[in-house]
């Protein structure tokens, strides 16, 4: 089984993490004892580990993620775990060559043993674009490009005329090599339509959403999957949650999440399965207790409803 197939399963959720693995306030965390965590996430049954790109940090934003750069730290945390998927949620495509991204991607999957899904989007911090000499104006089309460009240095001596990064005309070759195919989830819309994601993505990753609004998406969601005549493709979602002690704690909302006990939460899983979600990528960002709990209490009381 690929390590895809074991997170995105038709009718099925599964649940991952994303770096920091700790709550903290403002935007910098402290990123300590983040290898014990990964290791003790993958015993407990967590499939995916999520790694976010962000350049630079902006302070009005409010969270520089994991600080590394996601194809240093996914190496690091790849040599302290043995299969957990490692997950990119998600590379900025427009301000990255593609030749540099094709060519990490395929390094990372031949040295992990391809464990590798790759999230990728347009960008969501403006200021930037400026620092790459890119225009913002034309983010869409650069996504496109980088998006098609990296498609095509995956085969053997590749030929693509890109208008934005540069030309291979198929007498040079790109190494290493790694033939099967990588998968590439969309995150939000990255400046696309939804058809476009529809046809050519492996996937789409969202945002939480209230129920009322997740069923129009997913609706919409199958209707662009049956419009571009494509098969079942996984959605799936970012939520932040705080787990708090008191099994039966009603919830209250926090930024893009809820804070509850862990019946409340099993409960929302349920829920989020049962609309078609495939995957939940939990973030600990606003919780109130240590990272180190939270994910011991979520493997051990949550996760086996979702084997």
């Amino acid at each position: 089984m690929s390590v895809f197939s074991r997170i995105a399963t038709q009718g099925k959720l599964t649940l991952g993490l994303v770096f920091p693995l700790e709550s903290y306030s403002g935007s910098v965390a402290k990123m300590e004892n983040q290898e014990k965590l990964s290791k003790r996430a993958e015993d407990l049954g967590f499939k995916a580990l999520w790694f976010r790109d962000v350049p630079f940090n902006d302070p009005s934003f409010g969270d520089a993620g994991q600080l590394y750069d996601p194809w240093v730290y996914m190496t690091h945390i790849m040599n302290h775990t043995q299969d957990i998927a490692l997950a990119t949620g998600s590379i900025i495509l427009p301000l990255r060559h593609p030749v540099h991204t094709a060519k990490s991607i395929n390094s990372l999957q031949v040295l992990s043993k391809e464990r590798l899904v790759l999230g990728v989007a347009s960008g969501d911090r403006p200021v930037e674009y400026p620092a790459f000499n890119q225009n913002l104006e034309s983010k869409s089309e650069l996504f496109r490009d980088s998006f098609f460009y990296i498609k095509a240095l995956q085969g053997d001596f590749p030929a693509y005329d890109s208008k934005f990064y540069g030309k291979v005309n198929g007498s040079i070759d790109l190494l290493p090599k790694f033939y099967q195919k990588t998968p590439m989830l969309v995150t939000g819309h990255s400046g696309q339509s939804l058809d476009w994601i529809a046809e050519y993505s492996d996937g789409w990753l969202y945002y939480p959403r209230d129920f009322n609004t997740l069923g129009v998406v997913m609706q919409r969601w199958k209707d662009a999957l049956s419009k571009t005549q494509q098969a079942w493709k996984p959605f799936m979602q970012s939520l932040y949650i705080d787990l708090i002690e008191g099994g039966s704690a009603k919830p209250t909302p926090i930024h893009l999440g809820f804070r509850s006990g862990i019946s409340y939460i099993i409960a929302h899983l349920k829920l989020l399965e049962s609309y078609g979600v495939n995957h939940i990528i939990v973030n600990l960002k606003y919780g109130s207790r240590p990272a180190d709990e939270v994910i011991e209490e979520l493997g051990e009381d949550v996760l086996p409803h979702f084997s």
